[in-house]
């Protein structure tokens, strides 16, 4: 009885643990989304109440989307990030099937170099990569934001989804090779589908740095027509700096993106950090 007790007061400390870091977490945010939909006077007056027919106002959203190419900068966002993931997960993936499935000469030195990506910053090269940038015409391009952000989200893939394709049977990629499968196939047609926990694991921790990153775009892409949302949101907020409406409304629609990706792949994601806590 006594360690049914100690294990039910531990679970409910857990879980009153994870709660309360849950409401500290989602604190910000909730008062940020709520602010951004009232008047000037009640963000002063009241600013931990929720809008009310009295306070409710879209001028925020109004004076962001008039004095700001926020729709523009939406669209940079969209097509760095979206074919950054692409790119990172597929070359990931091949990279991972690669160093787990095949014994060569250098396999586990291979895996030690790309898991210097993870260790190193990849902003310490910023001077290199510039000058790369503009030895190649890239600069104020979304294809040099694509590149660096590729390059900075492969080791994390490679290390994550490796560990995975581990665990996928041996006598499944057996049986296909029997049945004729080519390599390829046994990759796209066998082991992708068996690690889409993970794939989607690696999409979200590959989406939140380079949905929020302000240093590159800053230095490779500061061109009005190739501002990201993060980079158009920084100078919006210097520039209505007293408009508390407008920065709040710049920051939630930011912010809104990756809570819409957390609830559609959260389910995955969890999945994916826990596989291989119970084996």
């Amino acid at each position: 009885m006594s360690k049914a007790r100690t294990s039910l007061a531990r679970t409910g400390a857990v879980h009153f643990a994870l709660i309360a870091y849950t409401l500290v977490a989602l604190f910000p945010v909730f008062l940020t989304i709520s602010n951004s939909f009232k008047s000037r006077n009640a963000i002063f007056r009241e600013p931990l109440a929720v809008p009310t027919p009295e306070t409710f106002s879209l001028i925020g959203y109004e004076t962001v989307l008039k004095q700001g190419d926020f729709i523009g900068y939406f669209q940079n966002s969209v097509v760095v990030t979206v074919v950054s993931i692409a790119l990172v997960l597929i070359f990931g993936a091949m990279a991972a099937f690669a160093l787990s499935e095949y014994r060569f000469r250098g396999n586990t030195l291979m895996g030690l170099y790309l898991a210097l990506g993870i260790m190193i910053p990849i902003r310490l090269g910023t001077v290199a990569i510039l000058q790369g940038m503009v030895a190649t015409n890239l600069v104020n391009t979304l294809t040099a934001l694509i590149l660096v952000y590729t390059a900075q989200g492969l080791p994390l893939a490679v290390f994550i989804l490796s560990e995975f394709m581990r665990t996928v049977s041996d006598d499944l990629k057996n049986a296909g090779r029997i049945d004729g499968l080519s390599e390829y196939a046994i990759f796209f047609r066998l082991v992708l589908p068996l690690i889409r926990p993970a794939m989607a694991t690696v999409a979200v921790f590959t989406m939140i740095p380079i949905w929020n990153d302000l240093w590159f775009p800053l230095i490779l892409a500061p061109a009005e027509s190739t501002k990201t949302i993060t980079l158009g949101s920084q100078i919006f907020i210097g520039q209505f700096v007293t408009n508390w409406n407008a920065v709040l409304s710049a920051l939630s629609l930011a912010i809104f993106p990756v809570l819409v990706l957390y609830v559609i792949f959260s389910r995955q994601l969890i999945r994916g950090i826990t596989a291989g806590a119970v084996k």
